[in-house]
């Protein structure tokens, strides 16, 4: 949806196979990821490879995957992220050890990124323009957590979890920060004209949702949940 919607601000043209793709995209994309992290896994299981390598090879992989979808644009909808995460997936069902050894070295190099990722989207905003996107902004991410809120509780209706567990849950999804850094300025490298109001928003989301995540997990931690007995 971000692509198609970034592409009519491109000024180009809403076709019925904008929408089509938007599925076919995340299903292709996590049938092409399970086959990744299949592969992955039998190899790892053939051939012995220190946790470093296996680092670099999953991450070629990934980048692989990314570079598909740009590839496959205007041919055929392919999610390179939703790839991504199912490799991970699959390679975590398949070789649970491994993966977690592997996992720990990726939590290292993350330390690192993550550092250059938010400076770098904080040094691109416009603070003038975030000041007057302010309250449509934030009137905007309040209605958008209560949608997602929605989702959460509706994918809790068949699970056993009672009414305060399902509650904690849903406050548990209401921080984000991750993805709008990563793509947030997007639309403003493109060029776009609403660009640095995204990004602006991007931003704002940041710390009025992690803000307030923070906050709801503490405090319904203590009054939803109780300690797993022994």
């Amino acid at each position: 949806m971000f692509s198609v919607f970034a592409g009519i601000e491109q000024g180009g043209e809403v076709s019925v196979m904008s929408f089509v793709n938007i599925p076919l995209s995340i299903i292709l994309g996590a049938c092409a990821g399970a086959l990744c992290g299949l592969l992955l896994s039998v190899l790892f299981k053939k051939i012995h490879l220190r946790d470093s390598c296996k680092v670099i090879i999953v991450m070629s992989a990934a980048f692989l995957l990314t570079a598909l979808e740009t590839a496959l644009s205007g041919y055929i909808g392919f999610s390179g992220l939703i790839a991504v995460m199912s490799a991970g997936m699959t390679c975590r069902v398949r070789l649970p050890e491994a993966s977690k050894r592997v996992s720990a070295k990726f939590a290292k190099l993350w330390v690192c990124a993550e550092i250059m990722l938010f400076v770098l989207v904080g040094a691109a905003v416009d603070i003038s323009n975030a000041l007057k996107a302010g309250f449509a902004v934030i009137a905007l991410i309040f209605a958008a957590l209560v949608f997602r809120c929605i989702g959460v509780l509706i994918c809790l209706i068949r699970t056993k979890l009672n009414a305060k567990e399902r509650l904690f849950c849903a406050a548990a999804y209401t921080p984000k920060a991750t993805v709008q850094a990563a793509i947030g300025g997007t639309p403003l490298a493109m060029g776009l004209a609403c660009g640095q109001t995204v990004l602006s928003a991007a931003v704002i989301a940041i710390l009025v949702t992690a803000t307030l995540g923070s906050f709801l997990i503490d405090f319904l931690s203590r009054r939803c949940l109780n300690a797993a007995k022994k």
